[in-house]
């Protein structure tokens, strides 16, 4: 078999990347590389290089360099160029090498409460002293390291694997003359720690590794280390002082050099006047204390001529020449700052006639702060991350922001003409002033986020405008008034139904939180569940949360219609259920019942409901707000399936509306089987949508909390192991993302929160994207609103009990009154940040039936799952191959193949082998 021309066997059999999708895991090598006492073996080695179009190394592979296939399929059983998906053929050369080796020298990290941890040195071997502080952001690491806000700081990544999509290249410019995908010209921290690094890289936007770039800089990595001990370390005894020793002989350090207590403003901040934007209408002085490229950026974009001055510069002088002052972020200890404080002071006690506005961000907070008399205090181990809950008190709405910083300004050591505007409702700590009268305003948190979330850019627009108008009131967006709280003391709660694929057990979890919460919240609870085989429907003495009355009833409008005349409800929750439960929801609510019985619906709106079932209203609605999805044509007949075929062209895909775990969905590759398809489709479901391929894009989908104040979050982002074209229930599947860079997560991020809003979803819903592996481009697959199989395993993965949330907010209940399940101190407007890796994966019972076709594909046939919680991607990897099935002892070969076609018809159509 060693002599088999390989190359032609693979032109033959056009392959797409089912579970290789760029997933780099160290010990996937196995996939194609079998132990010798199996009757096919091919040593990854030994493949040929002239095989680089349809093979790529294998990132992260151990031992000999692995080898395995990137092509996306053509359709099963052609090969012809006109079926060519858009994914083909080309290598993903941004990745690394095989010749990429684990780091192995040895370093230390001593702390200044005495501790020593030993790890693994990736980065610049040499010896380094900082602050230790940790921030939880899970994407976003080349951002990072060139915040100046780092300056002088040792920064711990809390999140689980490092390095996986790689550095971009530090020579690409925007149109500014800036470096594109950084925040400075230089990395500013002063060294690195991560657990889990990862010495190969793949993404296609990168240019080199993480290690690789740490050397260029000058700057020492660690890995290996505990982070999780290690931020427990920083929470409980705060931020300390810590020394990175390459020497492993040398002694811990008997003094230590403190970084905050250099000027470490100066050290960052330039030295000459520059401007960007030249000419254009709006004209801003920026004060450098530190900062970050995307603030040049976005002002610029909006339209200034930004003139970026030192942080020394006599700026009060020059006010009357420009139409705001914008502060900027920075290092250290705001105090340093004396000469920037006291023009500070010139600007703000200028006459009403002179009043310029001044917006300051991060370290300009602290700066204006104590300028108008505030004090600036240092938080024990400060707020640095993505996932900091803030809440705006001019309008109520809450925000998740992206944080850097370690002191803060005490708000009741204010002037008395400021007023405190943000807050972060995990600690308190102020996050923002306004003056009472004159535009000047600050945020504690970074609104020009990279890394992070969006929420806050619009700040920028309530500057610019301020800087227009001066005399105008500051204005924030104004959110729709929301509707008045369900006046409800009964509710009837609709169960999933019996046991089959798509209902039943999976839901069960969503019921039995939903009837917690409306329990808690004092309502009575009448269920409708015809599954005894459940936990909801317990009704022992020793069943916390029962529902006061359960019917063993299928839940169908005519069953449903009655339990609601006998028991006269006041509101009705069709979320927990899964699709059986809005099916009938929908079919009733056409019907007219629910306002025949005056029953309110809790949560999501039916017609919302409809608008994501329904496929050609679901591209009304996302086509409103100019958001990306395949295009495809709604059929109610197999003619019109067959007519919509000639725009798309083939393979194309068919999704069935209000269906049941993508019954009737799958990718048909000409005509006949379209026809085949659209039959059963049909048969199952009123309408269906043609739509192009995307198969073998990146399958990646959000879990999405949204209360009737329109405060939304995403609460877990997961990635399919497998690309598009199998169903999410029968794909292996980990959170969080693993491939994804800053840019791609907060790019697909935004748009869910925007899709949500729009939609007026209220409570938790499910949104699923096709990403391209190799551009930022982008479609929206479905929206499911409702609790989901997803929904739990998120709920789990995270802790955050999504269905107990959404029951709440259907209550009318805004998200950041309802409590943390966890902390018991905080509330739910957050989003969970993960130290860990969560694995599912499906299992399938096809073997039990004599016959049954074992391929998988959209429509699901799984009968359940397991999920795996590791430290590492390697350990939850392990963890759920040996519990899904006892057989199985981990991850090593287990099928024998007697020819490469057999291999190659594997790889090609998966099945649940």
């Amino acid at each position: 078999h060693h002599s088999t021309d390989v190359n032609s066997l693979l032109s033959r059999a056009p392959l797409y990347d089912h579970i290789f999708q760029p997933f780099h895991l160290r010990v996937a090598h196995h996939f194609l590389s079998y132990s010798a006492s199996s009757s096919f073996y091919v040593e990854p080695s030994k493949y040929k290089r002239d095989m680089s179009s349809m093979l790529r190394p294998f990132a992260r592979g151990s031992g000999a360099s692995a080898a395995f296939l990137n092509r996306v399929s053509n359709g099963i059983g052609r090969s012809s160029a006109a079926s060519a998906s858009p994914v083909v053929g080309r290598l993903m050369g941004t990745q690394s090498g095989d010749d990429a080796k684990p780091p192995t020298a040895l370093a230390k990290l001593h702390l200044e409460d005495g501790s020593t941890l030993t790890g693994s040195s990736f980065g610049c071997h040499e010896s380094t002293t900082g602050e230790v502080v940790f921030t939880t952001g899970m994407v976003g690491y080349p951002e990072a390291l060139t915040d100046p806000s780092y300056q002088g700081q040792i920064i711990t990544l809390t999140t689980p694997m490092v390095g996986n999509y790689g550095v971009p290249d530090r020579k690409k410019l925007d149109k500014f003359g800036l470096p594109a995908m950084f925040e400075s010209p230089k990395i500013h921290a002063s060294g690195l720690i991560v657990q889990d690094y990862s010495h190969h890289y793949s993404h296609w936007k990168a240019a080199s590794s993480l290690g690789d770039w740490l050397k260029e800089e000058g700057v020492p990595g660690l890995c290996g280390i505990d982070t999780r001990m290690l931020t427990k370390k920083i929470r409980e005894k705060g931020a300390m002082v810590g020394r990175i020793e390459v020497d492993l002989d040398a002694p811990p350090p008997t003094s230590w050099a403190n970084p905050n207590e250099r000027h470490l403003v100066a050290e960052v901040s330039i030295t000459e006047p520059k401007v960007y934007g030249k000419g254009n209408p709006i004209k801003i002085m920026g004060v450098d204390c530190g900062m970050k490229y995307n603030m040049i950026r976005l002002l610029v974009d909006r339209g200034c001529e930004l003139t970026v001055v030192p942080w020394d510069h006599p700026f009060a002088a020059d006010m009357h020449k420009f139409d705001g002052i914008f502060l900027s972020n920075g290092p250290g200890d705001p105090t340093y700052c004396k000469e920037t404080i006291e023009q500070l002071k010139q600007a703000i006690s200028v006459p009403e006639s002179e009043v310029k506005p001044i917006f300051g961000i991060c370290l300009g907070n602290q700066l204006l702060g104590i300028a108008a008399g505030g004090e600036a205090k240092k938080l024990p181990f400060g707020n640095r991350g993505q996932n900091q809950p803030v809440i705006n008190h001019a309008t109520g709405e809450c925000y998740i922001t992206s944080q850097n910083h370690g002191y803060h300004i005490d708000t009741t050591t204010l002037g008395e003409d400021y007023q405190e505007l943000f807050t972060n409702l995990n600690d308190g700590s102020n996050e923002g002033f306004i003056h009472k009268s004159r535009p000047y305003f600050t945020a504690q948190f970074h609104p020009e986020y990279k890394n992070g979330p969006t929420d806050t850019e619009f700040m920028f627009d309530t500057f610019l405008a301020a800087c227009k108008d001066p005399k105008a009131p500051v204005q924030f967006p104004v959110r729709k008034p929301a509707p008045p709280k369900p006046n409800v003391k009964k509710v009837l709660l609709l169960g999933s139904g019996g046991t089959s694929i798509g209902q039943a057990g999976e839901f069960d979890y969503s019921g039995g939180q939903a009837i917690k919460a409306l329990k808690e919240e004092g309502k009575e609870v009448v269920l409708m569940n015809p599954n005894i085989a459940s936990v909801q429907t317990n009704m022992d003495d020793k069943s916390h949360n029962k529902a006061d009355h359960t019917y063993f009833l299928p839940v169908t409008p005519d069953f449903v219609e009655e339990v609601i005349k006998k028991e006269k409800p006041d509101g009705i929750v069709v979320s927990m259920g899964g699709q059986t439960a809005l099916n009938c929801a929908v079919e009733m609510y056409l019907a007219g019942v629910f306002e025949k019985h005056d029953v309110q619906v809790l949560g999501t709106p039916i017609q919302a409901v409809i608008d994501t079932e329904d496929r050609q209203l679901f591209s009304d609605k996302l086509n409103e707000i100019n958001e990306k999805i395949a295009e495809g044509y709604t059929a109610e007949t197999i003619d019109e399936a067959v007519e919509a075929s000639k725009k798309t062209g083939f393979p194309l895909m068919i999704r069935s509306a209000f269906a049941l775990g993508g019954l009737g969905s799958g990718i048909c590759v000409d005509e006949a089987h379209l026809r085949e398809n659209a039959k059963k489709a049909l048969a199952t479901s009123p309408q269906i949508l043609v739509e192009r391929s995307m198969l073998g894009w990146k399958e990646v989908e959000y879990e999405v909390v949204r209360d009737v104040y329109d405060n939304c979050v995403t609460v877990c982002n997961m990635e399919n192991f497998d690309p598009l074209g199998i169903h999410t229930g029968d794909s292996i599947v980990m959170a969080p993302s693993q491939t994804l860079s800053d840019e791609e997560y907060h790019m697909l991020r935004e748009t869910a929160i925007r899709v949500v809003k729009h939609l007026g979803i209220v409570g938790e819903c499910n949104i699923q994207y096709a990403l391209h592996p190799e551009s930022l481009e982008y479609c929206i697959i479905e929206v499911n609103a409702r609790l989901s199989r997803s929904s739990a395993l998120a709920s789990k993965a995270t802790g955050y009990p999504l269905a107990f949330v959404a029951a709440k907010l259907g209550l009318g209940i805004p998200l950041n009154e309802v409590q943390n399940a966890v902390t018991k101190k905080t509330q739910a407007c957050f989003e969970p940040s993960l130290d860990y890796i969560v694995t599912k994966i499906p299992r399938w019972d096809m073997s039990k039936f004599e016959g049954v076709a074992t391929n998988i594909g959209s429509a699901m046939k799984s009968v359940g799952e397991v999920m795996s919680i590791g430290r590492t991607m390697e350990e939850s990897l392990q963890k759920a191959i040996r519990m899904v099935d006892p057989s199985n002892d981990g991850f090593q070969p287990k099928a024998r193949f007697e020819t490469m076609d057999d291999l190659l018809q594997e790889l090609k159509v998966p099945t649940d082998r």
